[in-house]
């Protein structure tokens, strides 16, 4: 410091403080609004603080008169004098009540908004939901339909290879592919149907022969000509079939090719017969009886 020349600062010396300086036009602490001058010094401050703190204090009073109905009691309160009452009260108070049914207004404006924009929220949800299963269901749809035409194509193979096998001729690699092919098929939901005594389905059947069966009581598929395939519900190709069914009934309810022995005599039937078994009698009477009636030639000649 011995060493520092006139006019240059000490390096060793601490720097300088900043100094603050509060130059807001509004006061923090009171709300009031500050003169162009008060912050030109420490002592100008805190008369405005003063101020600002009576301000607050007036306001004060000012909301109590307006609640106890614009009457304030003024200083001599103590010796029983009454003050004069605050001007402009009932107006504050009025204008109060004013600000609170606009509020209330608001309020009840701005709930009907979010009730109105909740509703429309919760329908567009709604939609959209619909709208992803909706897409999801087509979507599985038209993937059953590509899988259906393309396997469609396959059938003719499969049934070749199904004949193959019927006949014995299935052997060897060629077992192996065909196989490996109805695995793949299976794997896509192709599924097989179709079997001797299946109960007759025109959904699901077509019938190629037609034959009649007393063994049957039900139109049944007595042959398979033609397997079926589906994928779940859907049916790709109906099986073709020989369909036997039971023997036609009459419209009185029995069977139109019952023996004779098994079907009633009626009234009329047993009169002929008794008729025919009396003249049968008579005529072998008279032929045993030496001047019985002479032939029928002879009676001509």
């Amino acid at each position: 410091m011995a060493n520092s020349k006139p006019g240059q600062s000490d390096p060793e010396a601490p720097p300088p403080r900043p100094t603050v300086r509060d130059r807001r036009r509004i006061d923090p602490q009171t709300g009031a609004v500050r003169d162009s001058g008060e912050s030109a010094g420490p002592g100008q401050a805190a008369q405005a603080a003063v101020a600002g703190v009576a301000k607050a204090r007036a306001a004060r009073e000012a909301a109590k008169a307006a609640a106890h109905g614009g009457k304030t009691p003024s200083a001599g309160a103590g010796t029983g004098t009454a003050g004069p009452a605050q001007p402009g009260g009932a107006g504050s108070q009025v204008e109060s009540m004013q600000e609170a049914a606009a509020l209330a207004k608001l309020v009840a404006e701005l709930e009907a908004t979010v009730a109105e924009r909740t509703g429309d929220l919760q329908r567009v949800q709604a939609e959209y939901a619909n709208y992803r299963k909706r897409v999801e269901r087509d979507r599985g749809a038209i993937r059953e339909l590509a899988v259906a035409d393309a396997l469609s194509e396959l059938l003719s193979v499969l049934d070749d290879v199904g004949r193959a096998r019927d006949h014995g001729e299935l052997e060897g690699g060629f077992k192996s592919v065909g196989e490996a092919l109805e695995q793949a098929v299976n794997k896509l939901g192709l599924e097989r149907f179709g079997a001797v005594g299946d109960p007759f389905d025109p959904a699901k059947h077509e019938a190629f022969l037609h034959s009649y069966d007393d063994e049957v009581d039900e139109p049944t598929c007595a042959a398979i000509l033609q397997p079926g395939y589906r994928i779940k519900d859907r049916i790709v190709r109906p099986a073709r079939v020989a369909v036997a069914e039971p023997e036609p009934y009459d419209p009185s309810g029995g069977r139109t090719t019952a023996p004779l022995a098994d079907q009633p005599a009626d009234a009329g039937g047993t009169a002929d017969a008794k008729t025919a078994a009396a003249a049968d009698a008579s005529d072998a009477a008279d032929a045993d009886q030496p001047g019985g009636p002479a032939p029928a030639d002879e009676a001509e000649q």
